[in-house]
């Protein structure tokens, strides 16, 4: 099949019909396709005639549609034959490293977090001998489902016609490039890569992550140093394949979801020019201002109208008058004080407008060890970025290594408040068992446990199972999921509702 036949409506295998042309480069065309058995949107690779590597493509792409790590990308379909060849695979939606750089740095451990995974995903492809071999920004994605989605493998370096005698050197390299752009901004590179601007340079050598952006933690700094910066790692190890990667990032927290209640303005079909994501079709989403509903004019049927309108009103009053009646008997006599003050009160609770209340600081607590846990990143759970996290030490095991019966996150809220609940957007590991406390005092004997999680992950929702209010609020860990070999309980983000002041 020549690339002139190869049209928008053209169907291959009689069930993946092209759409649009997404991008094309030296004889291979990349289309976003419909597969139209399963209604879903494909990526699909054409190659020309002349395209010199077609068959090394195919033979790759069937090779990595074994691959079963969701974090790598899925190949659907690959064949070859004298009249056409193509690869098929999953279309991903969401914004690639670079897009997540277009407004500078990232977090460092959102840098980290987003390679660490990654890099767990390469090593499993590499234990089947698929490499990547040209890992660059456009092929680490931060998907719309909220995943970490690697592109390419085997794939890419197959149709550029790459090869190396030590793959698993390269994709550490490649690792601790992304790492590096992640921590600066910046590309380690002779040249800028998809709009990032090259990595600064001293003595003839690249900067290191520390020297280019203030705050970078001194760990991260030699991770990349050791994957990628060969002259800056002064007797350090090298870092030599993704496996051992993962590894120097184990302990980094992974990204979280964004949660619902922080507005962004989300890409929609971001993309790698080489799978299936479009960068030049990006949307943005925008909330429509609420309007009036329009008033109906007046004229003919106005008085049948207000008839109607007056009868239905009335049969409403008789209705609720009856209704009240009933009630009124069921719940006893009328000199009972229980009976009288039950209705109200539920319907006063339900009718109070919930909002979110910011707390004035936050605090690592630990009354039952040191007495402070890690509060120096306290406030980054009441800051509203879920890219930040706080959390406890490391601990050996789930109960707290059996040093203390709990640890947590106190929060000062400035004035005594009515909690209506805490949403708590924990690690995505199951595994926590959380308590909410209330009071007026910080001493952990005064406030009273009003809300239980048990195995508790991601966005968790404490709603206390009786009235309660108080100016501290504490999210009280007594059991913290497994996290790369230590036990730690992590809380992204944390919003305290309230009905008003107590």
């Amino acid at each position: 099949m020549s690339t002139s036949a190869v049209e928008p409506g053209t169907r291959l295998a009689e069930r993946f019909r092209l759409e649009d042309r997404v991008s094309e480069s030296d004889g291979a065309t990349l289309w976003k396709a419909i597969d139209e058995i399963l209604a879903r949107p494909v990526a699909v690779h054409t190659f020309a005639p002349d395209f010199p590597r077609v068959h090394e493509v195919v033979t790759a792409a069937r090779s990595a549609s074994r691959l079963t790590d969701p974090r790598l990308t899925q190949v659907f379909d690959a064949a070859e034959d004298d009249k056409s060849a193509y690869v098929v695979s999953e279309w991903v939606t969401g914004e690639t490293l670079t897009d997540l750089l277009a407004s500078g740095p990232l977090e460092p451990e959102r840098a980290a977090g987003l390679v660490a995974e990654a890099a767990e995903a390469l090593a499993h492809a590499h234990e089947a001998q698929l490499y990547h071999l040209c890992l660059r920004p456009s092929h680490l994605v931060w998907t719309s489902g909220n995943t970490v989605k690697v592109l390419g493998v085997a794939v890419d370096a197959a149709m550029w016609g790459l090869t190396t005698d030590q793959p698993a050197l390269d994709d550490a390299e490649g690792l601790g490039r992304l790492l590096y752009a992640g921590l600066t901004g910046h590309w380690p590179g002779d040249e800028e890569e998809g709009g990032l601007p090259a990595a600064p340079m001293s003595d003839g050598h690249f900067c290191t992550p520390r020297q280019v952006t203030a705050g970078v933690p001194g760990y991260l700094d030699a991770v990349t140093v050791r994957a990628c910066l060969p002259e800056s790692r002064r007797g350090q190890g090298a870092l030599a394949s993704p496996a051992e990667v993962a590894d120097a990032l184990a302990d980094v927290a992974r990204p979280m979801p964004i949660p619902i209640a922080y507005p962004s303005t989300p890409a929609v079909a971001s993309a790698s020019h080489t799978e299936g994501l479009d960068i030049a079709h990006r949307q943005q989403l925008t909330i429509p201002p609420m309007r009036p509903a329009p008033r109906r004019p007046s004229g003919g049927g106005s008085t049948l109208n207000r008839v109607l309108m007056t009868l239905v009103v009335l049969l409403v009053i008789a209705a609720v008058g009856v209704g009240a009646w009933t009630i009124g008997r069921s719940l006893g006599s009328p000199t009972d004080p229980e009976a009288r003050s039950a209705t109200p009160t539920v319907t006063a609770t339900a009718s109070t407008p919930v909002q979110a209340v910011k707390p004035e600081k936050a605090q690592g607590f630990d009354p039952l060890g040191d007495k402070d846990e890690k509060s120096e990143k306290a406030g980054l759970a009441i800051d509203g970025k879920p890219s930040t996290f706080w959390e406890t030490e490391g601990y050996t095991s789930a109960e707290l290594g059996n040093l203390k019966k709990g640890v947590g996150l106190l929060l000062d809220m400035g004035k005594s408040v009515q909690i209506s609940d805490v949403v708590a957007t924990l690690a995505d590991t199951p595994g926590a068992t959380v308590e909410l406390k209330v009071g007026d005092s910080p001493d952990l004997d005064s406030l009273k446990t009003v809300a239980t999680e048990k195995d508790a992950a991601g966005k968790t929702t404490l709603t206390p199972d009786q009235a309660a209010s108080g100016q501290y609020v504490l999210i009280w860990f007594t059991r913290v999921p497994a996290d790369a070999g230590k036990f730690h309980g992590t809380i992204y983000e944390v919003v305290v509702h309230s009905p008003g002041s107590a």
